[in-house]
Protein backbone atom coordinates (compact mmCIF):
# COMPACT_ATOMS: atom_id res chain seq x y z
CA UNK A 1 0.00 0.00 0.00
CA UNK A 2 1.41 3.56 -0.63
CA UNK A 3 0.33 6.53 1.47
CA UNK A 4 0.03 10.22 0.92
CA UNK A 5 0.28 12.60 4.08
CA UNK A 6 -3.04 13.82 3.25
CA UNK A 7 -4.48 9.66 3.93
CA UNK A 8 -2.70 9.50 7.59
CA UNK A 9 -3.92 13.55 8.23
CA UNK A 10 -7.43 13.62 6.58
CA UNK A 11 -7.75 10.19 8.68
CA UNK A 12 -6.43 11.91 12.36
CA UNK A 13 -8.21 15.16 12.08
CA UNK A 14 -11.62 13.54 11.35
CA UNK A 15 -11.17 11.38 13.92
CA UNK A 16 -10.46 14.47 16.24
CA UNK A 17 -9.33 15.32 19.79
CA UNK A 18 -11.80 13.00 21.52
CA UNK A 19 -9.93 9.86 19.64
CA UNK A 20 -6.75 10.82 19.89
CA UNK A 21 -6.27 10.33 23.67
CA UNK A 22 -8.90 7.99 24.54
CA UNK A 23 -8.77 4.26 24.20
CA UNK A 24 -10.56 3.07 21.93
CA UNK A 25 -10.62 -0.66 20.51
CA UNK A 26 -12.76 0.24 17.57
CA UNK A 27 -10.32 3.14 16.63
CA UNK A 28 -7.24 1.25 17.17
CA UNK A 29 -9.21 -1.29 14.81
CA UNK A 30 -9.88 1.57 12.18
CA UNK A 31 -5.84 2.55 12.78
CA UNK A 32 -4.72 -0.96 12.01
CA UNK A 33 -7.03 -1.59 8.68
CA UNK A 34 -5.92 1.41 7.40
CA UNK A 35 -2.64 2.17 8.71
CA UNK A 36 -0.40 -0.95 10.03
CA UNK A 37 1.00 -1.60 6.94
CA UNK A 38 1.99 2.23 6.35
CA UNK A 39 3.24 2.17 9.71
CA UNK A 40 5.41 -0.40 9.20
CA UNK A 41 6.82 0.86 6.07
CA UNK A 42 7.53 4.57 7.63
CA UNK A 43 9.42 2.56 10.18
CA UNK A 44 11.84 1.28 7.57
CA UNK A 45 12.03 4.82 5.97
CA UNK A 46 10.04 4.25 3.19
CA UNK A 47 8.15 7.74 3.80
CA UNK A 48 11.33 9.42 5.37
CA UNK A 49 11.00 12.16 2.30
CA UNK A 50 7.88 13.42 3.56
CA UNK A 51 9.60 15.04 6.22
CA UNK A 52 12.02 16.46 3.70
CA UNK A 53 9.90 17.46 0.51
CA UNK A 54 9.31 20.67 -0.29
CA UNK A 55 5.84 19.78 -1.84
CA UNK A 56 4.53 18.46 1.41
CA UNK A 57 6.32 20.44 3.90
CA UNK A 58 4.66 20.53 6.97
CA UNK A 59 2.16 18.03 6.31
CA UNK A 60 4.70 15.80 5.49
CA UNK A 61 6.53 15.95 8.51
CA UNK A 62 3.54 16.02 10.73
CA UNK A 63 1.91 13.24 9.01
CA UNK A 64 4.99 11.18 9.35
CA UNK A 65 5.32 12.03 12.88
CA UNK A 66 1.77 10.63 13.53
CA UNK A 67 2.34 7.57 11.91
CA UNK A 68 5.35 7.09 13.85
CA UNK A 69 4.62 8.53 17.33
CA UNK A 70 0.98 8.43 17.37
CA UNK A 71 -0.11 5.21 15.64
CA UNK A 72 2.15 2.36 17.31
CA UNK A 73 0.32 3.64 20.77
CA UNK A 74 -2.79 2.96 19.26
CA UNK A 75 -1.57 -0.38 16.77
CA UNK A 76 0.62 -2.28 19.90
CA UNK A 77 -1.14 -1.05 22.96
CA UNK A 78 0.77 -2.68 26.02
CA UNK A 79 3.30 -3.78 24.18
CA UNK A 80 7.32 -3.04 23.57
CA UNK A 81 6.48 -2.24 19.80
CA UNK A 82 4.23 0.95 20.73
CA UNK A 83 7.72 2.32 21.84
CA UNK A 84 10.26 1.24 18.71
CA UNK A 85 9.66 4.15 16.53
CA UNK A 86 10.31 6.87 19.30
CA UNK A 87 13.66 7.74 18.89
CA UNK A 88 12.93 8.39 14.62
CA UNK A 89 10.27 10.08 15.55
CA UNK A 90 12.06 12.45 17.83
CA UNK A 91 14.99 12.73 14.99
CA UNK A 92 12.24 14.01 12.54
CA UNK A 93 9.83 16.54 14.97
CA UNK A 94 13.76 18.09 15.63
CA UNK A 95 14.19 18.72 11.90
CA UNK A 96 11.02 19.64 11.36
CA UNK A 97 10.89 22.31 14.49
CA UNK A 98 14.37 23.85 13.34
CA UNK A 99 12.74 24.32 9.76
CA UNK A 100 9.14 25.47 11.91
CA UNK A 101 7.08 23.38 10.11
CA UNK A 102 5.56 23.31 13.62
CA UNK A 103 4.21 26.67 12.57
CA UNK A 104 2.52 25.88 9.69
CA UNK A 105 0.11 23.92 10.78
CA UNK A 106 -3.26 24.53 12.45
CA UNK A 107 -3.13 24.82 16.40
CA UNK A 108 -4.61 21.80 17.41
CA UNK A 109 -2.47 19.88 15.53
CA UNK A 110 0.72 21.64 16.37
CA UNK A 111 1.68 19.98 19.44
CA UNK A 112 1.81 16.27 17.71
CA UNK A 113 5.72 17.66 16.44
CA UNK A 114 5.89 17.91 20.36
CA UNK A 115 4.68 15.10 21.64
CA UNK A 116 7.87 12.54 20.61
CA UNK A 117 9.27 14.71 23.50
CA UNK A 118 6.90 14.29 26.04
CA UNK A 119 7.22 10.46 24.81
CA UNK A 120 11.00 10.16 25.92
CA UNK A 121 12.24 8.65 28.86
CA UNK A 122 15.22 11.42 28.67
CA UNK A 123 14.91 14.22 31.00
CA UNK A 124 16.72 16.78 28.88
CA UNK A 125 13.67 15.55 25.84
CA UNK A 126 11.48 16.28 29.15
CA UNK A 127 12.76 19.66 29.49
CA UNK A 128 12.61 20.43 25.45
CA UNK A 129 9.11 19.10 25.60
CA UNK A 130 8.12 21.76 28.28
CA UNK A 131 9.75 24.50 26.76
CA UNK A 132 8.29 24.11 23.65
CA UNK A 133 4.63 23.35 25.41
CA UNK A 134 4.82 26.59 27.16
CA UNK A 135 5.50 28.24 23.61
CA UNK A 136 2.84 26.41 22.61
CA UNK A 137 0.59 28.07 25.55
CA UNK A 138 1.94 31.15 24.64
CA UNK A 139 1.18 31.23 21.10
CA UNK A 140 -2.68 29.63 21.60
CA UNK A 141 -3.53 29.46 24.94
CA UNK A 142 -3.20 25.57 25.07
CA UNK A 143 -3.16 25.23 29.22
CA UNK A 144 -3.97 20.83 28.87
CA UNK A 145 -1.41 20.38 26.61
CA UNK A 146 1.34 22.14 29.20
CA UNK A 147 -0.05 20.39 31.94
CA UNK A 148 0.71 16.83 30.62
CA UNK A 149 4.00 17.60 29.44
CA UNK A 150 4.61 19.00 32.84
CA UNK A 151 3.18 15.66 34.72
CA UNK A 152 5.52 13.19 32.07
CA UNK A 153 8.22 15.60 32.79
CA UNK A 154 7.64 14.74 36.98
CA UNK A 155 7.09 11.11 36.27
CA UNK A 156 11.10 11.23 34.78
CA UNK A 157 12.65 13.59 37.19
CA UNK A 158 11.28 11.33 39.98
CA UNK A 159 11.79 7.41 38.11
CA UNK A 160 14.16 8.06 35.43
CA UNK A 161 11.39 6.27 33.28
CA UNK A 162 7.72 5.57 32.85
CA UNK A 163 6.62 2.86 35.44
CA UNK A 164 3.39 2.21 33.31
CA UNK A 165 5.93 0.81 30.32
CA UNK A 166 7.18 -1.57 32.75
CA UNK A 167 5.74 -4.65 31.71
CA UNK A 168 5.70 -3.76 27.97
CA UNK A 169 9.26 -3.51 27.54
CA UNK A 170 9.88 -6.70 30.29
CA UNK A 171 11.51 -4.20 33.06
CA UNK A 172 10.67 -4.91 36.91
CA UNK A 173 8.63 -2.88 38.36
CA UNK A 174 10.66 -1.27 41.62
CA UNK A 175 8.71 -0.89 44.67
CA UNK A 176 8.42 3.09 44.69
CA UNK A 177 7.33 2.94 40.76
CA UNK A 178 4.60 -0.25 41.96
CA UNK A 179 2.85 2.01 44.78
CA UNK A 180 3.40 5.12 42.30
CA UNK A 181 0.83 2.91 39.98
CA UNK A 182 -1.37 1.59 42.49
CA UNK A 183 -2.41 4.98 43.92
CA UNK A 184 -3.20 5.94 40.35
CA UNK A 185 -0.11 7.26 38.93
CA UNK A 186 -0.39 7.94 35.50
CA UNK A 187 -1.24 4.99 33.12
CA UNK A 188 -0.09 6.69 29.59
Amino acid sequence: MTAKPQDVLGFWTAAGPDKWFAKSDAFDDAIRLKFEPVHLAAARGKYDAWAADASTGAEGALALLILLDQFPRNLYRDSGHAFATDGKARSIAAVAIAAGHDRQVAPELRRFFYLPYEHSESLADQETSIALFEGLLKDTGDADSLKWAIAHRDIIARFGRFPHRNKALGRSTTAAEQTFLDEGGFAG
